[in-house]
């Protein structure tokens, strides 16, 4: 099966800083790729690259069989691809970003109504059906002033699934929360894993990265640096700087804990 996500030659530039410096990544339909590196490595560029909120400076993206831009030497996407793409990939960041005004159930209509075009009782039964599945069944109605922050999360994480999204990306959405907080979020992303989404993490969380993860890529100067299991990359890093990095996690979760 080819890949549902193909990412060949990745440049990033904010002005003469070069932030990803040629990421080159196959992803595999149902595939679970954790995202490691230090702040400043270019991991949550390359997601807001991915998702098309930072337009890349060149480089090619395959998405679902089709490549996106149009093989220039800058890189330039058609709109109606760039609309395609981003319904087909969610996006779930650090800061919930929810609408304030807005009850939970009405964040997660809001885009099945406006976006795919669905009816209010239609998106109404989606999002009931999605807030139950990240565990908010009885907080309907609440606003997000009155949830918790991992509550918050999980509204979000339903909002993106509403959409129906082919792969779901996740930047530092734990990084925020209160520790007590942050096992009700993994445990949402957990089963988004064994259910076959296809999703790409950027956390660090190593336990999680070791328990649900196919692939641990490890992102170091805008670079892919190491990639492989998780039992070989968190366990044996061929590198120094990984070694170094994973070092600061010594005493990280095991499996059975998340």
């Amino acid at each position: 099966m080819p890949p549902i996500l193909r990412l060949s030659d990745i440049h990033k530039s904010f002005g003469q800083h070069e932030v990803l410096k040629g990421i080159d990544l196959d992803v595999s339909e149902g595939e679970v790729i954790v995202i490691l590196g230090s702040s400043g490595s270019g991991k949550s560029t390359l997601l807001r690259c991915i998702n098309h909120m930072e337009m890349p400076t060149r480089g090619h993206i395959e998405f679902d069989g089709q490549r996106l831009d149009e093989g220039k030497d800058v890189y330039r996407i058609r709109e109606k691809n760039l609309r395609k793409l981003r319904r087909q990939i969610g996006m779930v960041f650090q800061q919930f970003n929810l609408f304030p005004h807005m009850t939970a159930l009405e964040n997660v209509m809001e885009g099945p109504r406006q976006v795919l075009g669905l009816s209010r009782g239609d998106a109404r039964e989606r999002a009931l059906a999605l807030l139950n599945k990240v565990g908010l069944a009885g907080r309907e109605t609440m606003y997000p002033s009155r949830l918790s922050g991992g509550q918050q999360q999980r509204v979000a994480i339903a909002r993106s699934l509403a959409m129906e999204p082919k792969i779901m990306l996740f930047d530092e959405v734990t990084s925020s929360l209160d520790p007590e907080l942050v096992g009700e979020v993994l445990k949402t992303m957990r089963e988004l894993a064994e259910e076959g989404m296809t999703m790409l993490v950027v956390t660090h969380e190593i336990g999680f990265a070791y328990a649900v993860a196919d692939r641990v890529v490890f992102v170091h100067e805008g670079k892919i640096l190491e990639q492989g299991p998780p039992r070989e990359i968190l366990v044996s890093p061929k590198s120094e700087r990984l070694a170094q990095f994973l070092g600061v996690f010594r005493e990280f979760r095991l499996p059975d804990e998340i």
